[in-house]
């Protein structure tokens, strides 16, 4: 492979920042996409579980709290 095939390939790449460590990866051939590793997939999915994360909207109560 030449050169300029090297760079035009490259050139190709999506690049995109993982959203929880912000290092660069690419989103194609990225099985993690759009997070750089695994480990940061799992992070992520944790604190969704852990309700860190939430979705604007109204406030609804959960039964246990209806009384």
């Amino acid at each position: 492979m030449s050169m300029n095939d090297e760079k035009n390939s490259q050139k190709k790449l999506h690049r995109i920042k993982c959203p929880r460590c912000r290092e660069w990866t690419t989103w194609q051939n990225n099985p993690h996409r759009p997070f750089c590793s695994a480990k940061c997939r799992q992070v992520d999915l944790g604190k969704w579980a852990q309700e860190e994360y939430a979705i604007p909207g109204e406030y609804v109560p959960r039964p246990e709290e209806e009384e």
